[in-house]
This record gives C-alpha cells, structure tokens and sequence, in this order.
C-alpha cells in the first residue's frame, strides 16, 4: 500500500527532500527524542535506511521494490529500472512538479504513451517511446504552471511542448538521487 501519511516526517527521517516540499529540518529527526539525534548505526542499518529511502522517492511498495531489485540483477543497474517507470517519466518530462502528481496525472488518464492512453503508473517505456499530455490536462493550473517554467530536462529525454520522447535508456551517471544503489543490492544479497 502507498503512503499516504505525513510527508515531512518521512523527508526528515530519511535527510532528504523525498516529496519535494521544501522541508525546513531536514537534518533533524521526526518524533520525541528528534534533536537529540540518531545513535551510531549498524551496517544493516545504513543499508536499510538507503532501501527504505529509494522506496519512498519513487513512491513504490516493498514487494514491487524488491521485484525491481530482482530485474536489475541482470542488467545490474537498479536505477535504471527505477527511473523508466512511466509516473518518474512524466515527472522527468517536467509534465508535472512531483513525483506524487505526476503519479496521480496517470491515473487520472491524463498520459498519452505513443498515443495510447495508459493509466499504469508502473509502465515501464521503452527506448523511443513517445510521453505526452492529452487536451484536457493542458488546461491543469499545476501543469500550466510547469509547462511554462525553464525546466532542465535529463539527457535521456527530449521534449517539445507537451510531448516528450526517451532518447537512449538512462545511464546511472545521468540520475544524482541521493541513495546508494550498492548498499540497496547489498540488503537484498544477504
């Protein structure tokens, strides 16, 4: 099941900006005890915060994480897997502000994939896969507003209006999310 409880809460316990919210304590834990900080963790620990923290970015359950963790052993590019799902697609198009919307873009129907109508925010697309906005969603303020804003997109995609298109498959230099996909791989190989 989703999240859908409190969202700093979470950006603050994983030290990251996850929802895009512009979080003010990020280097203070949720809860109680916060400001009094974390005790000395294990390495079990460590690995399991990076798990629990590319989980909550890319907003998947833990049986699809841990299937996509299973996928990247063949290619072993965790990354990748993640980033072609079509809801991260959409946000990388810069279609919309956050990954959460951008998830909620497709499945309100909103998401055209080379024509089709696709309502699957897991979709995996495809190298030359076509992404773009129908009628009805240009019309979105929140999709207006970040149309019209100077949006950089990865090198992996290009974008000309409301219709973008993936170029190559994305390399692991061409995402900076701040997790450790060795620590994740590590978790799951014990």
């Amino acid at each position: 099941m989703r999240y859908t409880g409190p969202k700093d809460r979470i950006s603050r316990r994983e030290g990251v900006d996850i929802f895009g919210k512009k979080v003010s304590r990020l280097n203070v834990p949720p809860g109680v005890h916060g400001p009094k900080g974390l005790g000395k963790q294990s390495e079990f620990g460590k690995q399991l915060r990076e798990k629990q923290k590319a989980k909550r970015i890319y907003g998947v359950s833990e049986k699809q994480f841990s299937a996509y963790v299973e996928a990247s052993q063949k290619n072993k590019n965790l990354t990748q897997v993640l980033e072609r799902r079509l809801d991260n697609v959409v946000y990388r198009l810069g279609f919309a502000p956050t990954r959460p919307s951008a998830r909620q873009l497709v499945s309100h129907c909103h998401i055209l994939v080379n024509g089709r109508m696709l309502n699957i925010p897991s979709y995996t697309v495809l190298e030359g896969d076509t992404v773009s906005l129908d009628a009805k969603s240009q019309n979105i303020a929140e999709v207006k507003n970040k149309l019209d804003s100077n949006y950089e997109l990865p090198s992996w995609l290009e974008r000309k209006a409301v219709v973008g298109r993936v170029k190559r498959l994305p390399a692991r230099e061409d995402v900076q999310e701040p997790f450790s996909e060795q620590e994740i791989i590590e978790f799951y190989s014990r």
